[in-house]
Parts: structure tokens; sequence; C-alpha cells
């Protein structure tokens, strides 16, 4: 039986995009601790603005970003031939084991660190402590790490909802409005959620600032969906090939009736 699964194309298909989800979401909160400048990364001069009162704003991003708008273009394949119990089932995967990566690093900061070699090992780096640096990378904030989580799932739960409405209206056409109508619904949701838990509840920041950011974590967000939609399109010509017409035809019907 195992063997009949694994031979199984859409089985290893199944696979093969679970698995990415998943890892893809891990690397993103692992990451997510840095912050970066959009604006110099495009080679451009930060420019402070002023959005809704809060001034001095730039567009500085958490790191999580790059690799966020892939994981909703994941979803939506996912969603179109495995339908929303496939989606819900790995984010629920996704949730539970970024968890269980947090409480293994507040376990790895917690444990002695070597004190003769490894506290001083990258002086010459510019790094004096070693036990500090790696508690700075890998100790993110609870309130975090929980507006995070949150703000993932209720976000996939969202894309999934949106998705099948534009698409039991639509048919099987436009792919672009249900795979990017969903995302920039949800993606919205997602920005203010995160910043609400982690940064309204756990360190009390103002309505405004919270909306102000919101606006500009998703706007960078909402250009990145318009942008990879084409992927969705590359992506789908990519697994009828692999799949066979009537194979992905058939996924798709049972998608949809698997709602």
């Amino acid at each position: 039986m195992i063997h009949n699964m694994l031979n199984d194309r859409p089985t290893k298909l199944f696979i093969f995009l679970a698995s990415f989800f998943v890892a893809n979401a891990l690397i993103a909160e692992c990451i997510g601790g840095k912050l970066f400048s959009l604006e110099l990364l495009l080679g451009l001069n930060p420019v402070p603005f002023t959005l809704l009162g809060e001034e001095g704003l730039t567009y500085t991003l958490t790191a999580g970003v790059l690799l966020w708008p892939l994981e909703f273009v994941m979803t939506d394949i996912v969603n179109e031939y495995y339908g929303p119990k496939a989606v819900r089932r790995i984010s629920y995967i996704a949730v539970a084991l970024i968890c269980y990566a947090f409480i293994m690093f507040y376990m790895a900061i917690s444990v002695p660190a070597e004190q003769s070699f490894w506290i001083g090992s990258q002086k010459d780096a510019g790094i004096p402590d070693m036990q500090v640096a790696f508690t700075g990378i890998f100790g993110q904030g609870m309130w975090i790490i929980i507006g995070s989580l949150v703000a993932f799932l209720v976000a996939q739960i969202l894309d999934v909802w949106i998705f099948h409405k534009i698409k039991k209206t639509t048919g099987e056409r436009k792919v672009w409005l249900r795979a990017t109508g969903s995302t920039l619904v949800s993606q919205f949701v997602d920005s203010f959620i995160v910043l609400f838990i982690a940064f309204k509840i756990g360190k009390d920041w103002s309505w405004q600032r919270v909306l102000a950011i919101s606006l500009v974590n998703y706007s960078y967000k909402a250009v990145m969906a318009l942008v990879l939609t084409p992927v969705i399109y590359l992506v789908e010509n990519r697994i009828e090939a692999y799949l066979g017409k009537n194979t992905t035809a058939a996924m798709k019907a049972a998608a949809m009736s698997n709602e």
C-alpha cells in the first residue's frame, strides 16, 4: 500500500507542497526577528513620511515578509487542487511545528553555555558574548510569537473562505481574481492582527501607530500579491503538465465539493 501511495502523483505533489508550505512558514518565523529597509534594498534613500498622523515612518519590514507572499501562493495552489480541508490541515501542522520549534529554541537558550571557548569564540567578528547573540536571535518575545501565529491562522482560514466564494461565482475562469483577491483581503487582516497582539497588547502602542504601520506593511504585501499573480499561472501549468488534464480537472472538482 505504501508503495502505491508514494508512486501516486497527486499524493507526491501534496507531500511536496505541504513540506514546502510548513518549511516556508517555519523559516519565516525564525528570520522574523530581523528588520530591514526596503528602500535600501531597492537602492533608494529612506525618506520618512507621515500616515494617519504617525510621523517618521519608513518601509522598515521584518525579514519574514520576504517569504510570506510565497506562503499565500502555496495556500491558493493547495486550495485549488486539494480543497480547504487540506489547507487547514497543513496550516495547523505548520502552527504546531512552529510552536515546537520555539519551545526548542527556549530550551536551547536556557541550557548552560560553555564558558571556556564558545562564549567568546566570535570576539574577532565583533560578537563578545555568543550567549547574548544566540538569545537575541532565537529568543523572540512571546507576544510577537502569539501575534504572528494567530494572524497566520486567521488569515489562512479567511483566505480559504474567500477563495471558494469567488470560485463558486466564476467557476474555473479568472484564477487571478480568486487567488489575488483572497490574498489581498487576508493579508490586510494578517497585517493588523499581528501588530495588534504583538504591540498594542504586548507593548501598549497607540491605535494610531498600530493602524499606520499596519497599512505600511500591508501596502508591501499587496504589491507582492499582485507581482506574484503570474506565478500562480506558471505553477498551475506545471502541475497540469505533471498530472495531466484529466487528473487536474478531477482534483479541482473534488476540491470544490470538499469545501
